[in-house]
């Protein structure tokens, strides 16, 4: 029994959130970046308690940013600045308000694909432009491809930022201090502004591993944290850029309507999340690691082709599916999941042309969810090939 075990499939298909209202009732959901656990006790209480006093009104003062700047000491021994960080609605707003910060209109954004995929939609929408530096094969950051991505993005003189992912989703690759002093260095050379989406921080499973901040390695970088995904808060959005020490004048001039969007309920649940919730972190990170495991063992005896080990970070698993004979024939395994087996994966290429063959699938789910999945997932794969 791990946490993912403790609320029955009947309760959870009863929230109303995106996760389980997408398809029908009859699909096994494993998509959306939500956890199927209850939500820490303390931050039920505090959302309680204010609904109940009636505080709902607008955020004030810096105690979001003074919960998350103990979180980071404790966890990853690194000290924030609070009197130096802002508020933003959540990541990707926060984002896009960075990247008009430091680049202008019409100039370029280096993303590194396959990559979560409102990193593209949100570039688009800023009017900036996309340039891809693929991950390696190995899924690591190849640091040739963003030399070259990072020439073309400044090759016309205008300004130039590279949306980092850290740790990476979907692959779940956690970058080194090396990887990341490297692309500090590149992007100083090309005059490139790095923007860390570091979201996924708090999930890091392997064992030994250790989550080094972006800030920490380039002084002139940015990044974004949030409570949301690491307690399951989606709902309740808030999130907090945190400056490289060369990098604090330039957030000094993020607009103040910015911080505008923060919700009090959110910047609450998470503070107290960040406060009050180790243990609660510790026990979901526990059980991530046992369904890595879990996930390994079935896929191995039931859908032996697929090629996939338990990454070092965030709850997915980047699922390579390429070797199996349906997929090398041009179907997409996700949309076989779903129309032959009832089963809801991330189809790999909406998060570039280089997931073409993958699917992304939410670890974050109890043992019988998941051996259901990988049942349903070798049934459709299993069909396609009978068929053929």
């Amino acid at each position: 029994m791990t946490i993912f075990d403790t609320v029955p499939l009947d309760q959870l298909r009863r929230r109303t959130s995106e996760k389980w209202r997408h398809y029908p009732p009859d699909v096994l959901p494993l998509f959306v970046a939500e956890m199927d656990v209850p939500q820490p006790e303390p931050v039920v209480r505090a959302v309680v308690d204010a609904m109940r006093l009636g505080d709902t009104g607008y955020p004030a003062g810096t105690a979001y940013a003074e919960a998350m700047a103990t979180f980071a000491a404790d966890r990853w021994d690194w000290t924030v600045d609070v009197a130096a960080t802002r508020l933003v609605p959540d990541v990707m707003l926060g984002a896009v308000e960075l990247l008009r910060l430091v680049t202008d209109p019409g100039d370029a954004v280096v993303i590194s694909p396959p990559v979560y995929p409102p990193f593209a939609a949100f570039v688009d929408h800023a009017a900036r432009r996309v340039v891809t530096a693929p991950l390696a094969p190995d899924g690591r950051l190849d640091l040739e491809a963003l030399d070259r991505a990072f020439g073309e993005a400044t090759a016309s003189g205008g300004r130039a930022a590279y949306l980092l992912c850290h740790p990476h989703n979907p692959t779940g690759t956690l970058h080194t201090a090396d990887e990341l002093r490297a692309v500090g260095e590149l992007a100083s050379m090309h005059g490139v502004r790095v923007v860390a989406d570091e979201i996924h921080a708090p999930l890091v499973l392997g064992p030994g591993s250790r989550f080094v901040p972006t800030t920490t390695q380039i002084p002139d970088a940015i990044a974004l944290h949030s409570a949301s995904k690491a307690f399951n808060l989606a709902g309740l959005r808030a999130a907090v850029a945190v400056p490289g020490p060369d990098a604090v004048a330039d957030l000094a001039r993020l607009p103040a309507v910015v911080a505008d969007g923060v919700t009090h309920l959110g910047a609450l649940a998470q503070r107290t999340a960040y406060r009050e919730g180790a243990a609660w972190l510790d026990e979901v990170l526990d059980g991530l690691r046992q369904n890595q495991l879990l996930l390994a063992d079935l896929l191995a005896e039931q859908v032996p082709a697929a090629v996939w080990s338990p990454p070092e970070a965030t709850y997915f698993a980047w699922i390579d599916l390429r070797a199996l004979e349906a997929v090398r024939s041009g179907e997409d395994p996700a949309r076989l999941a779903l129309h032959r087996a009832r089963l809801a994966l991330n189809p790999g290429p909406t998060f570039g042309a280089e997931g073409t063959g993958f699917v992304r699938l939410n670890l974050a789910a109890s043992t019988a969810t998941l051996t259901d999945a990988v049942g349903r997932l070798a049934s459709a794969l299993e069909h396609v090939a009978t068929v053929s």
